[in-house]
């Protein structure tokens, strides 16, 4: 797979690091590769700062990336995962799915839709830049 992966996270405030660490495995191996190919752990910008999800980053070596409410509204166009309970929340179909999108950019893509576990939800992302700036 040529670029970099975004991993756009969504989770409920008791969900744990294990869990959501656990998630993002999953969904790499779902796509088929390892963690040398995610790039950010994308989520919303107010849950960012949650010892949770930062941990969870940590053990990719990355630290969460926040994503503000208007990045989030600009790339719900390009979801796939509608949920009901998002929508009445944060008005965008799939928190994990806009976080992955907006944070690998307006070339990206989904290669992987929104998947779930009991607490979070995890979407991949493409990067098509494979020599990004940043």
């Amino acid at each position: 797979m040529t670029g970099r992966l975004v991993a756009g996270i969504g989770f409920r405030r008791n969900t744990g690091p294990d869990e959501i660490a656990a998630l993002i495995t999953r969904a790499l191996g779902q796509a088929g590769v390892d963690g040398t190919a995610l790039a950010a752990v994308a989520t919303a910008a107010d849950r960012a700062g949650e010892p949770a999800i930062a941990a969870a980053a940590a053990g990719f070596g990355l630290a969460p990336c926040p994503v503000g409410p208007d990045a989030l509204a600009a790339s719900d166009a390009r979801v796939v995962t509608r949920s009901a309970r998002i929508e009445n929340l944060r008005g965008i179909g799939s928190l994990a799915e806009a976080a992955a999108l907006a944070v690998a950019g307006p070339e990206s893509r989904l290669v992987l839709p929104r998947i779930a576990s009991g607490g979070a939800t995890c979407a991949l992302a493409l990067w098509p830049n494979t020599n990004p700036a940043s």
